[in-house]
C-alpha cells in the first residue's frame, strides 16, 4: 500500500516551518492554511461563512487538498481536530446537486455523532439550494424513515445497523454513491461494526472515493483499510496540542469508597460542567443514583436507553439543567459539549487512547481544563501504563470520601421545559422566546438554549423562574395554539 507523507504537528507555532518542508500546493502563497487556498466550489464559501471557517485546522490542511484531488484517504485525527469539515467539505464538492439520487455515505458509530455529523455537513452545504441530506440511525422508528427514502437524499449520515437495515428492505440505494466516509472507524470496529461495514461497503459503487476517519491505527483498521480502499494516502496529527492544557489529577481510592470519594471530588470542584466515565451501563446507573441521593444533578447515559431518553438527557447536560453525566465511553461519542469543565474517570480505561479521547474533551481551544480520575489499588498497574505511554509523571492527591449525606452541591443555573410540539407542528425557536418573553413576560436573559425535534421541543429556563415560565406557558398559547408543557 502506498502511502503519503506522514506528518505530525505538535504544536500550531511550527505549522510554519513544517508548510516550507510539504509538498509544493504549500507553497502557492503565504496563507496556504485559509480555505480560500483551495479549489473549492464558490457554492461552498457561504457554508464556511455560516460556521465563521477562515483557516484549516492542521488535518484540514493535510486532507483536504488529496480528497479534493480524487484521492482515498486514511486520516488518524484525534476527536476535535477539524475531520467532519474535512471529509464534509469533499464530499459537497464532489457532489452534483441536480442529479436526485444518493451520492455520499458517512457512517458513524452512534446516533449523536451521526446527528452532529449531519447537522455540520447541512450548515456547510446552506449555499446548495435544494440539498437533502438524511440522517439515518436505530432507536427511531423506521416508517418515516422509509418515507423520507421515497425520494433520493444527496446525502445520507448514518449509523452501520440502521443503514443496513434499510439497504436489505431495498429502500436505500447505494450503486450512485460518489464518496464513502467511515468516521471514527476505530469505534465501529470496537462496536462490533466491521461485519456491517463490509456488507455496506460491497453493494458501493466501485469506482467511488473512500475516506476513512479514525483516532487510532490498530491492526484491525489497517485490514479493513487495505481491502475497502484503493492505493489510499495516509495523513496522521498528534494531538499532544491539547494536553498542556488539562490538569490530570490522580487519587486512590478503595473499591467501597468511590461513589462517596467521587462525590467529594465534585464538591471539592465544584465543576459547572462534567463527564464521568464509567467501564460499564450498571456503574452509569449506579453511580448516578449515590449521586442523586447526595443532591446532584447527574444523570446516566449508555447504550441500552431509548433514544427519547438520550435525546433528553443530552438536552439537560447541554443546556446546562444537568451538570452532571454518567457515560460509558460509546455513548459519549459524538458529544458536542462546550466548555465542559471536567472529564472524571470514575474507571480508569485499559487503552491509553481511550484515556486521550477522554481528557480531551475538557480543556479545548487553548481553555484550561481539568482530569481527574479515581484509582483503586488492583488498577494501579494501568495508571503506570498511562504514565509510561504518555512519558509523564501524573501528579497525585488525596481524596476524603463523604461520610455524610447531608451536603449541599452547587445546583445548575437552568432547568428545561418540555413542549408537546416539534418541527411536525412547524414550531419554531422564534415561536417558544416569543411566548416566553410575550404573555410569560419572562426577560429574554432567563431564556436559555431551544431544542426543537419533530414532535417536541425543549426549553432551557434560569431556574429560579421555571415555576412561572411553567405556569404561564402551560395557561398560554404559542402560535395561537395550547400545547402540553412539562418539567424534565
Amino acid at each position: 500500500m502506498s502511502t503519503f507523507k506522514l506528518v505530525q504537528y505538535p504544536s500550531p507555532r511550527v505549522i510554519g516551518r513544517w508548510c516550507r518542508q510539504l509538498p509544493s500546493w504549500r507553497m502557492q502563497t503565504p496563507n496556504t492554511l485559509a480555505f480560500s487556498s483551495l479549489a473549492l466550489a464558490p457554492n461552498l464559501a457561504q457554508g464556511l461563512d455560516a460556521l465563521a471557517y477562515t483557516s484549516m485546522t492542521p488535518v484540514q490542511a493535510e486532507a483536504l487538498p488529496l480528497i479534493l484531488a480524487g484521492r482515498d484517504l486514511i486520516a488518524q485525527a484525534p476527536t476535535g481536530s477539524g475531520k467532519t469539515a474535512a471529509f464534509g467539505l469533499g464530499l459537497l464538492q464532489n457532489l452534483d446537486p441536480s442529479l436526485i439520487r444518493l451520492q455520499a455515505l458517512v457512517l458513524c458509530p452512534t446516533r449523536e455523532l451521526a446527528d452532529q455529523v449531519a447537522k455540520e455537513i447541512r450548515k456547510l452545504a446552506i449555499g446548495i439550494p435544494n440539498l437533502k441530506v438524511l440522517l439515518l440511525t436505530g432507536g427511531v422508528s423506521l416508517r418515516p424513515q422509509l418515507a423520507s427514502l421515497v425520494h433520493d437524499p444527496h446525502v445520507v449520515v448514518g449509523t452501520p445497523g440502521r443503514v443496513q437495515e434499510l439497504m436489505r428492505k431495498e429502500a436505500l440505494h447505494l450503486g450512485g454513491i460518489r464518496t464513502f466516509v467511515l468516521d471514527e472507524a476505530d469505534r465501529m470496529l470496537d462496536m462490533g461494526f466491521e461485519e456491517a461495514i463490509r456488507d455496506i461497503a460491497a453493494r458501493v459503487n466501485k469506482s467511488r472515493q473512500s475516506l476513512l476517519f479514525s483516532a487510532t491505527y490498530p491492526a484491525a483498521i489497517r485490514d479493513i483499510a487495505r481491502s475497502l480502499l484503493r492505493d489510499p494516502a495516509e495523513v496522521r496529527v498528534a494531538q499532544v496540542a491539547e494536553q498542556p492544557v488539562v490538569a490530570q489529577i490522580f487519587h486512590e481510592a478503595e473499591l467501597a469508597q468511590k461513589p462517596a470519594a467521587l462525590a467529594a471530588l465534585l464538591l471539592d470542584h465544584k465543576p459547572d460542567s462534567a463527564v464521568v466515565f464509567c467501564n460499564t451501563r450498571r456503574d452509569t446507573e449506579d453511580v448516578a443514583k449515590s449521586l442523586q441521593e447526595w443532591g446532584f444533578f447527574a444523570a446516566a447515559l449508555h447504550g441500552d436507553m431509548e433514544q427519547r431518553d438520550r435525546d433528553e438527557i443530552l438536552v439537560c447536560f447541554a443546556n446546562g439543567s444537568c451538570n452532571v453525566l454518567l457515560a460509558s465511553d460509546v455513548a459519549a461519542r459524538g458529544l458536542d459539549i462546550k466548555d465542559l469543565s471536567a472529564v472524571i474517570n470514575y474507571e480508569l480505561p485499559t487503552d491509553p487512547d481511550v484515556y486521550l479521547h477522554r481528557i480531551g474533551r475538557t480543556g479545548r481551544a487553548g481553555r484550561g481544563g481539568l482530569a481527574l480520575s479515581l484509582v483503586t489499588p488492583r488498577e494501579m498497574p494501568r495508571a503506570h501504563v498511562l504514565a509510561d505511554s504518555h512519558g509523564q509523571k501524573f501528579r497525585w492527591a488525596t481524596v476524603t470520601p463523604l461520610s455524610s449525606k447531608t451536603v449541599n452541591p452547587p445546583q445548575p443555573t437552568m432547568a428545561t421545559l418540555c413542549i408537546d410540539a416539534g418541527k411536525t407542528d412547524k414550531m419554531r425557536a422564534g415561536d417558544i422566546l416569543g411566548a416566553l418573553t410575550g404573555d410569560a413576560g419572562l426577560p429574554a436573559d432567563a431564556i436559555g438554549k431551544i431544542d426543537i425535534f419533530a414532535t417536541r421541543s425543549y426549553v432551557a429556563i434560569k431556574r429560579e423562574l421555571l415555576n412561572q415560565a411553567h405556569q404561564r406557558l402551560s395557561a398560554g398559547k404559542i402560535k395561537g395554539r395550547s400545547f402540553r408543557v412539562r418539567r424534565i
